[in-house]
């Protein structure tokens, strides 16, 4: 956990050198990683949240490096110990002195093949998927409702878009995360803040290893700054790259009596 010392280490915002202030949940690796690069780059102070604290010193070591000053700091944070969430939110935001953006990161897969089911996986797919991102979302949402602005970013998927065979419980958290984004989306225009759903195809991330077909792999770095152009241009939607917009267009159309035969 971050201590005073450090936390006094964070340049301030002033009227001339004015700062945005952002938490990004799973930041150790992949996707979270390569945001908190780019929107350090960008000028963000940065909370970087996972459950790997020598990863996540790494990166922000490089961070805090290139930049030549405090940008980045850790905190080591388990998405499924729902109940430490207030108290750490608290604590962030004093150290930041307030919050501009959240992204939720935080996702695992855990296939158990065509003709198998475990409710343990599936539980935990769905404890770090969907209930850690309302754990983190719901607070903030109700944050940046009070202060009128602010930026919510969740991390979907693709694979949200309709029931695979291959991994139900992937599937359905992440439409479970999209739908809910959605309604705060909903919710929250009205009071200027943003709510922006992002939907990757493959990435070459940790999560991808050992995953059977793959076709039109992204790097982390590419779908990174396809969400902070989205991000800067306050969007609602992101397929990332472009192309799986097309091809989700498609899928969604599919007609079930052929879709249910398929086994990807």
């Amino acid at each position: 956990m971050l201590s005073k010392t450090q936390a006094d280490k964070f340049p301030r915002p002033t009227p001339l050198t004015p700062r945005r202030r952002g938490i990004i949940v799973g930041a150790s690796s992949g996707i979270g990683a390569a945001l908190a690069k780019r929107l350090a780059c960008e000028g963000y102070t940065l909370a970087l949240l996972a459950r790997r604290q020598d990863l996540l010193e790494t990166v922000c070591g490089e961070i805090n490096r290139e930049a030549g000053e405090r940008r980045a700091a850790a905190y080591v944070h388990d998405v499924t110990d729902f109940g430490s969430v207030p108290g750490l939110l608290q604590r962030i935001l004093a150290d930041l002195g307030g919050l501009d953006l959240l992204i939720y990161n935080s996702g695992i897969s855990l296939p158990t093949g065509l003709k198998r089911y475990d409710f343990e996986k599936d539980l935990a797919t769905t404890r770090v998927n969907y209930l850690g991102a309302l754990a983190w979302l719901s607070p903030v949402a109700a944050l940046f409702q009070g202060q009128g602005a602010g930026q919510l970013v969740g991390i979907s998927s693709v694979a949200g878009d309709r029931g695979r065979v291959g991994n139900p419980s992937y599937n359905a958290s992440k439409a479970a995360l999209t739908c809910y984004l959605e309604a705060l989306r909903n919710r929250l225009s009205r009071f200027g803040v943003s709510v922006l759903t992002v939907k990757p195809g493959f990435v070459a991330t940790d999560m991808l290893a050992g995953a059977k077909r793959t076709f039109l792999v992204a790097t982390p770095e590419k779908v990174a700054a396809d969400i902070c152009k989205a991000i800067r241009r306050r969007r609602q939607i992101l397929y990332t790259p472009s192309v799986w917009g097309w091809l989700m267009l498609i899928v969604r159309n599919i007609p079930s009596i052929i879709f249910r035969r398929m086994t990807f």
